[in-house]
């Protein structure tokens, strides 16, 4: 019996006895229409959040172990809702992976230690941000899709770019709480917040400041899944993101970066 609750510890049952992957997951592709995926997980074997664990693939250097689309690949996101169900219902602890580009979100990228400075410049700047994807190692900014070629004309348009960044667009991917890869847990440290002035309907509300349907923000949301029916999260563009990184990273005294790790 212990080890039968233990697994319900482990695979973290929200309401309704659904695992909390499987609720996110479906939230992304039937309610946001993210395109999402199966990642491939890490190797049998240690507890919840131990890190330096292995991939489960066959590669043993895998440089991001548990973190990336392995079987099936890459090309096989989806919305559709049966999938969806079938993947999580037999592989319920499979990191959740968001296919970037296309009609889905891009982000951008700092190492940890850079993107908390980042976000607090920014924030100190009046930057509004949309969700915040946060591992121990690597925060990730989500922004609205964009193309390679408009990525190509606002870099070309900057005089540097902090060296740390790292894009996020067509053909990649980014794995989305609450997963759990090698370097440890997945969590928002921006959850997800719709539009304040759209409703779920899709019609214009007065109301300001609305929350996301996934659990708490910042730290303290730990990657819970959301309800279903959600509107889809509000996603700044590529260009003001970009903007602000590259103000904040020239504005430190003494022209050094405020995003040097």
């Amino acid at each position: 019996m212990r080890e039968i609750l233990g697994r319900r510890r482990r695979l973290r049952f929200r309401r309704g006895g659904r695992p909390a992957r499987l609720d996110a997951a479906l939230t992304c592709a039937t309610a946001w229409r993210w395109p999402v995926l199966p990642g491939v997980g890490l190797a049998a074997g240690g507890g919840r959040g131990d890190r330096g664990r292995g991939c489960a693939c066959p590669d043993p250097e895998c440089a991001v172990p548990g973190a990336h689309p392995f079987d099936p690949g890459l090309l096989a996101a989806t919305t559709d809702e049966r999938m969806v169900r079938w993947w999580w219902t037999n592989r319920p602890a499979a990191p959740i992976v968001l296919a970037t580009g296309g009609r889905a979100p891009c982000a951008l990228s700092l190492p940890a230690v850079a993107g908390a400075r980042a976000l607090a410049e920014l924030d100190r700047m009046g930057v509004r941000l949309g969700p915040v994807v946060a591992t121990p190692t690597r925060w990730s900014l989500l922004v609205a899709p964009y193309t390679l070629e408009r990525l190509g004309e606002l870099l070309y348009a900057q005089d540097r770019v902090p060296s740390s960044l790292r894009f996020h667009s067509e053909g990649g991917y980014l794995v989305l709480p609450p997963s759990e890869a090698g370097t440890g847990q997945v969590r928002w440290e921006r959850a997800p917040a719709a539009d304040p002035s759209v409703s779920s309907s899709g019609s214009r509300s007065s109301s300001r400041g609305s929350r996301s349907p996934l659990r708490g923000s910042r730290s303290s949301s730990r990657g819970e899944g959301s309800a279903s029916g959600a509107a889809a999260p509000w996603l700044p563009d590529v260009g003001t993101v970009l903007e602000a990184l590259v103000e904040a990273s020239s504005s430190a005294p003494g022209g050094g970066s405020r995003l040097a790790y």
